[in-house]
């Protein structure tokens, strides 16, 4: 029996785990009827455009969820140590402590990289220059903000592939705390 959904919004959450499971390509319509409990006439309903219209929903959802509680707090707090370090926090809580796949940075990788293009490159690009903006107003200088702010992205990702494929969520907290430690030291 078909599901009653009151909003799209109630839809997204469940769609993003979907495709942070199968991918975008493996996430079919028939898995995500299954998911959402919805016929392929009531998700149509909700996305006209189809499965590429839900994971643009899912990524526009992380985008604002990475404004709000990274990106901004980064840009514009009065204690840019205090947000860095409420940064690696919250990072820490979104991924479940490694146990979470990055969406994003799984459709970077994936053949539908070209498709999202400018979500996937203003997730990473805005991630930057918001730490390095933290990184600034907390005394470093502008190259070595931008460097650091470079590599620990970076190592966030690298540290959620390697978690993923050892099966082992606490190499991502490893890498979390020395991620932390070398941006506020």
């Amino acid at each position: 029996m078909a599901k009653t959904v009151a909003e799209r919004a109630d839809i997204v959450p469940v769609l993003a785990e979907i495709f942070r499971e199968h991918g975008y390509e493996g996430a079919s319509l028939a898995t995500i009827g299954d998911r959402t409990g919805l016929g392929k006439g009531s998700l149509y309903h909700f996305f006209p455009g189809g499965k590429e219209e839900m994971a643009a929903a899912v990524l526009a959802e992380i985008d604002a969820w990475f404004e709000a509680n990274i990106y901004r707090p980064l840009r514009e707090a009065t204690e840019p140590r205090a947000a860095v370090e409420a940064m690696c926090h919250s990072v820490t809580e979104y991924f479940h402590s490694g146990r979470r796949v990055c969406l994003v940075g799984a459709f970077a990788l994936d053949n539908v990289r070209d498709r999202f293009a400018n979500c996937i490159k203003d997730y990473f690009a805005d991630w930057q220059e918001s730490l390095a903006q933290a990184l600034l107003r907390s005394g470093r200088n502008a190259d070595d903000a931008a460097d650091l702010a470079e590599e620990s992205v970076s190592s966030i990702q690298g540290a959620l592939v390697l978690a993923r494929a050892l099966g082992d969520a606490s190499v991502f907290e490893r890498a979390m705390d020395r991620i932390e430690r070398r941006l506020l030291a």
